[in-house]
């Protein structure tokens, strides 16, 4: 079925984001992975050309528009050049209602022109040791002193990990006020007891820069708080996760179907008992399913993106969209690989890399349990 979701603009956009791709981030992805790490050089080049910050202010630099599908476009290229190791979807997708809704006029001044420009990287710091999807569980403390927080705890599985400069940390400022008592704190680079652990060794995504993170004693500024009291960084997560989980989904269902295209080439040219892997009943029943279930899951997941950007997208929505596009996407690379018999588990084959890549997809961003769970309350039971 014809897909309508994007305009002439975001064709054109798409044009520019491939070529991008090409040009600067394929021929050197396999080296960033061994490295472990995606050279910030790459996310100035990325700025220069406007791939950040599309809502944030003219003024600021960005482009002043409220509109995911720029974003989607993004996402959907870096999902089909294979480029797991750049953490822009999190730059732009979740950091971004942070730090253009949440921030006053003195820090939109400080931080948006770098944010647009590719020369503040962010990153979010909520999954603690003790804390992942229970985020009323974490034990980071905040304690105000006068024009400052000194922030006290430690942070784990952060994405852009090592190379953020603007780090949103989430922090408890009231432990006793249970959700009414969480605040966010923005710490940058160089403050005094801020420090970053290990590059984590994950089984994907390997250039990606995933990082612990240390506050011993940081002291923040007051002015560093996002938002105008106290006690209100639980509400303003609930309220951004919609749309990094409507990000996970986009590129679950890129994921889905780029592999899925892989082996259907694969399968037209491979024999096996001297005929075509294709012309086989079996080869075609799985193929079948999955192009099914993918085109139905694609067009769900371009209704949710309209609705995102007509602010109409629920929570309860959104947690469908998540769970269901990355499971789908871990069964479709699942089976795609087993189509591709001992090549698939072939490093040098895309549908392993894709394989070892998708894991994470059904637990970061509120695992699949989660999701099922803010679904199965919305009855009222």
């Amino acid at each position: 079925m014809r897909r309508d979701l994007f305009d002439e603009e975001h064709l054109l956009f798409r044009e520019t984001v491939r070529e991008f791709m090409a040009r600067e981030v394929v021929p050197h992805h396999q080296q960033w992975e061994k490295e472990g790490i995606v050279p910030r050089e790459v996310w100035k080049k990325a700025g220069e050309l406007g791939m950040f910050g599309f809502s944030v202010p003219e003024e600021y630099g960005g482009a002043g528009i409220t509109d995911f599908r720029y974003n989607a476009v993004i996402v959907e290229e870096i999902i089909r050049s294979a480029a797991s190791g750049l953490g822009f979807s999190l730059h732009n997708d979740v950091m971004a209602p942070y730090v253009v809704d949440l921030t006053n006029d003195e820090q939109k001044q400080r931080w948006l022109p770098g944010f647009v420009s590719g020369e503040l990287i962010t990153a979010i710091a909520m999954s603690e040791p003790g804390a992942g999807s229970d985020l009323q569980g974490i034990t980071t403390r905040a304690e105000r002193d006068g024009d400052h927080y000194v922030l006290t705890g430690q942070k784990t599985f952060i994405t852009n990990g090592v190379n953020a400069d603007l780090v949103v940390v989430v922090a408890k400022t009231d432990p006793e006020a249970g959700a009414r008592g969480v605040t966010l704190l923005v710490v940058e680079r160089g403050m005094e007891g801020f420090g970053r652990g290990r590059n984590l060794d994950k089984i994907g995504m390997k250039a990606q820069d995933t990082a612990e993170l240390f506050f011993d004693r940081v002291r923040v500024p007051v002015a560093n708080r996002l938002g105008p009291e106290d006690g209100q960084g639980f509400f303003q997560l609930m309220n951004n996760l919609p749309q990094e989980r409507m990000s996970i989904a986009v590129a679950a269902v890129a994921a889905a179907e780029v592999v899925l295209e892989q082996t259907v080439e694969y399968c037209r040219t491979r024999q096996a008992f001297g005929r075509n892997l294709g012309s086989f009943q079996n080869t075609r029943f799985v193929l079948a399913e999955l192009a099914t279930e993918t085109e139905i899951a694609r067009h769900y997941v371009d209704k949710c993106i309209t609705a995102l950007n007509a602010k109409e997208l629920t929570a309860v929505d959104a947690a469908k969209a998540k769970w269901w596009t990355t499971e789908l996407q871990t069964k479709v690379i699942d089976r795609c690989l087993q189509l591709h018999g001992g090549y698939g588990y072939m490093t040098e084959y895309p549908v392993a890399k894709a394989w070892l890549d998708s894991r994470v997809q059904t637990i970061y961003g509120g695992t699949t349990e989660i999701m099922k769970e803010i679904i199965g309350r919305s009855f009222g039971f």
